[in-house]
């Protein structure tokens, strides 16, 4: 009952390392998302998440396909062009901490985004881990996702 009243409550527990661990609140975002925000937003049911979820990188919740809400701050909106090297670029400005890995923590190949424009309607996601499954991998995805700006109440670093 008490994990009712949480979600019902727009709380959530975060134990993936892309952002600190603990006790996290959705809050409604009441404009469309745009760089700069720490959002919590459902990953669309597409192979590539499957795959994340087969993985571990997320685990099962409530948004489409069973997967749980993903904790990422919004890069680059419509339109913004997305470069994808060694690190990430947007309009052709690096973007800090956004290294591409080849293979994640257990030696398994990760794809790379191909890069290009944001389209309409979708967003450009990252995490400054190292380690973060985000849109350096996964590319865009779309804004209808949004379920919410995503604010730590109480969190630790491991």
């Amino acid at each position: 009952m008490l994990a009712g009243v949480a979600w019902l409550g727009g709380l959530r527990v975060n134990l993936t390392r892309s952002y600190p661990l603990g006790l996290w609140r959705i809050e409604p975002l009441e404009r469309p998302a745009a760089a700069g925000d720490l959002v919590f937003i459902c990953p669309p049911d597409t192979p590539a998440f499957r795959m994340a979820r087969e993985r571990g990188y997320l685990g099962r919740g409530l948004c489409a396909g069973w997967f749980s809400p993903l904790i990422k701050t919004v890069v680059a909106t419509e339109g913004q062009a997305i470069a994808i090297g060694s690190n990430v670029s947007i309009d052709g400005r690096p973007l800090a901490h956004s290294d591409v890995q080849p293979r994640d923590a257990a030696g398994r190949a990760l794809t790379r985004f191909a890069g290009g424009p944001v389209p309409a309607g979708f967003l450009f996601l990252h995490s400054d881990f190292a380690g973060s499954y985000d849109s350096r991998y996964f590319g865009p995805i779309p804004t209808s996702g949004v379920v919410g700006r995503a604010r730590p109440l109480v969190t630790f670093e491991p």
